[in-house]
């Protein structure tokens, strides 16, 4: 199956399971569950929501991880002080990485916007180098515009 195939499935997964649901909570559990279940290579797969000036853990799958991360912190805090999507390679080279869990070596990160407001982000971990790809960047960007646009996420 090609990329494109399979995020549109993913994608086509996504909408279904949050049919008829909007709640931000529901919807980000349920969400990163599907993530971790059909990613192929990864270790984590959830969200972090702002609050104030850091990011706080919220539903995700995998190791437990980092309960409060600063603005500007390490790959998640990047996204969001930059409002830029983050795709790297080797996360032992990203100046300032936080090691939550010393097996990942390649991330995603998806800043999650309501207008102009940073709500929080999609955060996505690999033991492998390399791992992440553009297309699954361009993939995982419309997996969370489906989750914006399906959730109410203001109350995040």
């Amino acid at each position: 199956m090609s990329s494109t195939d399979f995020y549109a499935s993913l994608n086509a997964q996504l909408e279904g399971l949050l049919s008829g649901e909007r709640d931000w909570l529901a919807n980000t559990a349920n969400a990163s569950a599907l993530l971790f279940m059909e990613l192929p290579d990864v270790n984590w797969a959830g969200f972090y929501f702002l609050h104030g000036d850091e990011l706080r853990v919220g539903p995700f799958q995998g190791k437990p991880a980092c309960t409060r991360i600063p603005v500007g912190a390490g790959v998640c805090g990047t996204a969001v002080a930059t409002g830029e999507a983050q795709l790297v390679e080797d996360v032992h080279e990203f100046p300032g990485h936080i090691a939550c869990d010393a097996v990942s070596a390649s991330e995603v990160v998806i800043p999650l916007y309501d207008g102009d407001r940073c709500l929080g982000v999609l955060d996505i971990d690999s033991p492998s180098v390399g791992r992440f790809s553009e297309q699954d960047l361009a993939g995982l960007k419309r997996f969370a515009e489906v989750l914006l646009h399906s959730s109410d996420l203001s109350g995040a």
